[in-house]
C-alpha cells in the first residue's frame, strides 16, 4: 500500500496582508482535507534590493509600476500574526507550515516551534542559507525548480555537511513558472531525481488544474504541494495559478483515491473478481449433440460462458477422448 501523500495547501502570499483573508484560506484547507496549510515568511528588505523587478506572471497580475520590493513589503507576516494564524490551524486542526526566505525568518519558524522546513527553488543555491537549516538537523524538504542535477547534488552536499542527514530529506520537482505549460512540466524528472539521489520525492505543482498533481502521485510522489485562493481574480501575484476552493477540495479527494487505487503491487485475484470468475470466464460445452462414445473434437465441442466447468485451457487434454454419455447443445462438458 503506498504510504499516505502529504498535501501541502500552499496558501503562499494569497493572503494579501489581510489577516481575516488568511484565516478564511486556513478554514478552506482543512474544509478540503490537505495535510498541512502553508505561508511564507519573509522581510522585504532582507529577500530583494529596492530596484529589483518583477517576474513576467507578477507584473501581469500585479500594479507593473511597483518593485518587486514594494510588492513584497504588503505581503509580510509579523510575528504576531504567525501566532494568530498558528492558533487558528490548531483551531481546525490543520498543520500550521511556513517557509523561511532568509535566515532570520528562519529562526523566527523555529523559535515558533515548526520542526520541519520547506527550502523554496530561489534558495537552492544559496549556501549561507542552506547552512543554517542544515545546521538544525530537522527533516528538510528542498524545492528543485530551475535547478540542474549538479544544482540538487551541491545543495544536499551543503545541508549533509552542515548536519542534516539525508534520510530527512525530500525533493520536490517543481518549475519555476506560473502558470507552468504542460510542455514545461517534464513530470518523469520527478522519477529522475529519486533515482539519482535515493530519497523520497515530491512535486510542488504550479500548473493550472490539479490533473499533474494527482500523475505525480501516481508516480510516487511522497508530497504534494499545491498553491490555492479563495477567488483566482483576487489582486496579487499567485492568485491566477492558484485553485479555488471547490478545486482544492476535488484533488485531495482525487489523490486519497489514486493511494488505495495503487494498491501493493501484488497481482493476485481480488475479492470483488471472485465472484465474477465464473460469469466472465469459459467452460468447454457441447457445440451440437454429441452421442456418448463419440469422440470430442473441434466439431462438436466449443467455449462458452459460464466458466464453472472445464477450462478451455484443457483443450488439447479433452480432443480426442470420448464422451461418456450423451449431451446436449450447450451442455458443459463432463470428463
Amino acid at each position: 500500500m503506498k504510504q499516505r501523500t502529504l498535501i501541502i495547501a500552499e496558501a503562499g502570499v494569497n493572503h494579501n496582508g489581510d489577516m481575516e483573508l488568511a484565516r478564511k484560506l486556513i478554514d478552506v484547507a482543512a474544509e478540503a482535507g490537505a495535510d498541512l496549510v502553508k505561508f511564507q515568511t519573509f522581510n522585504s528588505n532582507r529577500l530583494v534590493t529596492h530596484t529589483a523587478k518583477k517576474a513576467d506572471y507578477q507584473t501581469k497580475s500585479t500594479d507593473s509600476n511597483e518593485s518587486q520590493h514594494d510588492m513584497l513589503r504588503q505581503l509580510e507576516l509579523t510575528p504576531e500574526m504567525h501566532n494568530e494564524l498558528i492558533a487558528h490551524c490548531a483551531s481546525r486542526n490543520i498543520g500550521f507550515f511556513s517557509t523561511g526566505f532568509d535566515i532570520a525568518s528562519v529562526d523566527l519558524l523555529v523559535s515558533l516551534g515548526q520542526n520541519q522546513f520547506k527550502i523554496p527553488s530561489g534558495e537552492i543555491t544559496n549556501l549561507p542559507y542552506l547552512r543554517h537549516i542544515g545546521q538544525l538537523g530537522k527533516p528538510v524538504i528542498l524545492s528543485t525548480g530551475m535547478a540542474t542535477l549538479g544544482d540538487i547534488e551541491a545543495a544536499i552536499e551543503i545541508l549533509e555537511q552542515a548536519g542534516t542527514s539525508r534520510a530527512h530529506l525530500t525533493l520536490l520537482h517543481c518549475t519555476t513558472e506560473y502558470p507552468t505549460p504542460m510542455a514545461e512540466v517534464n513530470l518523469r524528472a520527478m522519477q529522475s531525481i529519486h533515482s539519482a539521489f535515493g530519497v523520497p520525492v515530491g512535486y510542488s505543482d504550479h500548473t493550472q488544474g490539479f490533473e499533474v498533481a494527482i500523475a505525480a502521485v501516481a508516480l510516487g510522489a511522497t508530497i504534494i504541494e499545491k498553491h490555492f485562493t479563495l477567488d483566482r481574480n483576487l489582486p496579487g501575484p499567485d492568485h491566477q495559478a492558484s485553485l479555488e476552493p471547490h478545486e482544492l477540495k476535488v484533488m485531495v479527494t482525487a489523490i486519497r483515491s489514486i493511494e488505495v487505487a495503487l494498491g501493493d503491487g501484488i497481482k493476485r485475484l481480488t475479492p470483488g473478481e471472485a465472484k465474477n470468475k465464473s460469469v466472465a470466464r469459459k467452460s468447454l460445452v457441447a457445440s451440437r449433440s454429441i452421442k456418448a462414445g463419440e469422440l470430442f473434437s473441434t466439431e462438436n465441442v466449443t467455449a462458452k460462458r459460464p466458466g464453472t466447468g472445464i477450462s478451455p485451457m484443457r483443450w488439447d487434454e479433452v480432443m480426442g477422448r470420448r464422451a461418456r454419455r450423451d449431451f446436449a447443445v450447450d451442455e458443459l462438458i463432463e470428463e
